[in-house]
C-alpha cells in the first residue's frame, strides 16, 4: 500500500542494495526517524526470498505467531494451561492485532520484545533464578533496537512499580536476582554499536538544542534522541507530522481492538487466585494502566498501545478459563447481543445497495478526508452507502460470521470449546476484511499505475507532493523520483543534510523540465489534472486509477 507500507518496504531495499546498514534513506534522503532493526529483518526477508512485497510481511507475521506463542507461555507459566491457550489466542484472534499487522511497522515485533522481557523479569523475580533476568535485559536490546527507548522504559517502570507494590523494590536481593548492571551491558551490547555508528556518520555528534525547526541540520543523535524522544513527547517537534487520537476515544477504542476478547474482561476480577495467579494479574494490570497513562500524557496514535495488548489477552485468558461464571456468561451474551447488531446492519445494507451495479473500481463512490489519514481508521471516512456495493461479497461474510459466530459461542458458552468458537468468528472476520482490502487496493495503493509504468518507455519518474502517498509506485518501479512541492513533513530534516540529493522540484522547475526531450511521468492526484493542465500545457495521460493519474509530456507509445 502507499503510505509507510511501501515506504518501510523500500527503506530495506536500499539497504540491502546499497550495503548501507547504519543509516536509512527514503528516495535519497537521510532518513533518522527509526532504529533499523525493522528495516534489516526485511532486508534479511528479501535476501532469502527475493525482493517481493510479500517478502517484507514475513517478519511481521513470524513476530505475530512468535507473540501469540509468548503470552500463551506467560499464561500458562501464571494461570495454568488452559488460560494461557486463551491468552495466545485472544491476542492473535483480536481486531486490533489484524488492522495493526496490515502494515509495514515493527510494532508487533516491539510487543514481542516488551513481553518477552516482562516474561523474564516475573520468572527472574518470582522463581528466583537470575538466568531469566539474561531475556529480560537481551529483550530490552532487541526491543530498542527496533523503536528506540520507549522499548526499554515500558518494561522497566512497569518492573520498578511491580517491585514497589511487592515491598521487594529496596531489597538487595531483588537486584541481585536482576543483575542490573551486567544486564545493562548486554542491553546496550546490542542497541549502542549502531548509535554510536550512525552518530558518527551523521554529524555533528552531540547537539543539546531543545528546540525544533526547519531547515536547521543538527546530525543524528539530536534528531533521533532529542527530537524524536523528548520534543515529540513534549509536542514541540517539528514538522508536525502525526495526528493525535482524543483521549477519551483512545481509551474505549481498546474495547474494539480485544473485540471479541474484551467482553470478558469484568470476569477477570472477584475470584479468589493462588500466589502466583495473583503476581501475574498484578502485573498485567500495573503494564495496562502504566503504558496508557503515560501514552495519554502525549500525542498518541492507536496503535501505540499495541504493547499493552498481551496484557490485555491475559485477563481475558484467566476470565475464560477460571472467571466467575456469571461474568463469562454475561460476556457471551453481549457478544451475542453485538454480533445480531452487526448481522442485521449488515443485511440492511446489503438490501439497500441491492440495485446498484459498480463501475469502475471502487475510489469512484468513495468521499477523501486526508486530514484523517494519519489515524489507523482514517479511510473508514471515505465510506459511502453506495461504496458498499463493491464490497458485497466481505460484508455478507462478516456479517455471517459476527451473527454465527456470536450465537455459537453462546450455545457452547459452558464448553471449552466456546472461545474457539469466537477465534473461528474472528479468522473468517480478518479473511472478509482481508478481501475487502482487495477491493481497496486501486484505492490504498498506486501499484497500478506502477505497472503501467513498467510498461511504458524509460522516462523519469515524478511525484506531485509528498512522497508517501505514492510511495508504492517508487517500490514497484524500484526508481528514484523527483518530488515536486515535495519538501515536507519527515522529509524536511534529512533535505537540509550534507549532500542531500537534489530531488526536489518546484513549479518553476517543472515547467522549465516539461518541454525538453527527457520523456517525464508526473504520478499526482486526479484533483491536480487542473492545476496541472494550467501549469504545464499540454500532458498527456498514461494511466488514471483510485484517484491518481500518470501524466507525461510525450504521446504514450
Amino acid at each position: 500500500m502507499d503510505d509507510v507500507d511501501a515506504v518501510n518496504a523500500q527503506i530495506a531495499r536500499h539497504m540491502l542494495e546499497s550495503g548501507d546498514w547504519v543509516t536509512a534513506r527514503i528516495n535519497g534522503v537521510v532518513y533518522l526517524e527509526k532504529s533499523p532493526l525493522g528495516f534489516w529483518l526485511i532486508a534479511a526477508s528479501y535476501a532469502v526470498f527475493g525482493t517481493r512485497d510479500w517478502a517484507a510481511r514475513i517478519p511481521t507475521a513470524l513476530g505475530a505467531v512468535a507473540l501469540m506463542w509468548v503470552t500463551a507461555a506467560l499464561g500458562r507459566w501464571g494461570f495454568g494451561r488452559r488460560a494461557g491457550f486463551y491468552a495466545g489466542l485472544a491476542v492473535g484472534c483480536s481486531a486490533g492485532l489484524f488492522l495493526f499487522t496490515r502494515i509495514v511497522i515493527p510494532d508487533v515485533l516491539l510487543t514481542l520484545a516488551v513481553t518477552c522481557a516482562l516474561y523474564g523479569f516475573l520468572r527472574a523475580v518470582e522463581e528466583r533464578d537470575r538466568r531469566w533476568a539474561l531475556a529480560l535485559w537481551a529483550a530490552l536490546g532487541v526491543g530498542m533496537l527496533l523503536k528506540g527507548l520507549l522499548a526499554a522504559f515500558v518494561p522497566v517502570a512497569t518492573g520498578i512499580l511491580y517491585l514497589l507494590l511487592t515491598r521487594r523494590l529496596f531489597l538487595r536481593r531483588t537486584w541481585r536476582l536482576l543483575r542490573p548492571f551486567s544486564g545493562a551491558l548486554i542491553a546496550l551490547a546490542i542497541y549502542a554499536p549502531w548509535v554510536a555508528l550512525a552518530t558518527l556518520r551523521n554529524p555533528p555528534l552531540l547537539d543539546f538544542t531543545l528546540r525544533s525547526e526547519p531547515g536547521v541540520w543538527r546530525g543524528f543523535f539530536w534528531f533521533y534522541f532529542l527530537n524524536e524522544h523528548v520534543l515529540r513527547f513534549l509536542n514541540l517537534r517539528f514538522p508536525r507530522d502525526y495526528n493525535t487520537v482524543p483521549r477519551l476515544p483512545f481509551l474505549l477504542l481498546h474495547l474494539v481492538w480485544l473485540f471479541p476478547w474484551s467482553a470478558f474482561w469484568p470476569a477477570a476480577f472477584g475470584a479468589p487466585l493462588e500466589h502466583r495467579a495473583a503476581r501475574l494479574r498484578l502485573l498485567a494490570l500495573i503494564w495496562i494502566v502504566f503504558l496508557l497513562a503515560f501514552l495519554s500524557l502525549s500525542t498518541t496514535q492507536e496503535y501505540y498501545s499495541l504493547p499493552c495488548y498481551p496484557a490485555l489477552a491475559l485477563l481475558a485468558g484467566r476470565a475464560l478459563a477460571g472467571g466467575p461464571r456469571r461474568r463469562v456468561s454475561a460476556g457471551y451474551a453481549a457478544l451475542a447481543a453485538v454480533g445480531l447488531a452487526g448481522a442485521t446492519a449488515a443485511g440492511i445494507i446489503l438490501y439497500q445497495v441491492r440495485g446498484i451495479s459498480p463501475q469502475g473500481d471502487i475510489s469512484e463512490a468513495l468521499t477523501q478526508n486526508p486530514e484523517a489519514y494519519t489515524l489507523s481508521l482514517g479511510h473508514m471516512r471515505d465510506l459511502t452507502l453506495e461504496s458498499f456495493a463493491w464490497l458485497r461479497g466481505p460484508l455478507l461474510a462478516a456479517g455471517l460470521a459476527l451473527g454465527g459466530g456470536s450465537l455459537a459461542a453462546w450455545f457452547l458458552r459452558r464448553t471449552p470449546l466456546a472461545p474457539l468458537a469466537l477465534a473461528a468468528m474472528m479468522t473468517v472476520l480478518a479473511h472478509a476484511a482481508h478481501r475487502a482490502r482487495r477491493v481497496f487496493d486501486p484505492y490504498l495503493s498506486s501499484r497500478p499505475l506502477a505497472e503501467a509504468l513498467q510498461r511504458a518507455p524509460e522516462g523519469q519518474l515524478i511525484i506531485e507532493g509528498h512522497y508517501y502517498p505514492a510511495s508504492s509506485v517508487a517500490y514497484y518501479t524500484n526508481r528514484r523520483a523527483l518530488l515536486l512541492n515535495g519538501r515536507q513533513d519527515n522529509l524536511i530534516y534529512g533535505a537540509a543534510a550534507p549532500g542531500a540529493p537534489d530531488v526536489f522540484l518546484e513549479d518553476a522547475d517543472l515547467v522549465r523540465l516539461w518541454p525538453g526531450e527527457q520523456r517525464l511521468y508526473l504520478v499526482a492526484p486526479s484533483s491536480s489534472r487542473p492545476r496541472l493542465d494550467a501549469l504545464l500545457g499540454r500532458v498527456h495521460v498514461l494511466a488514471a486509477r483510485g484517484g491518481k493519474c500518470v501524466l507525461t509530456n510525450r504521446p504514450p507509445g
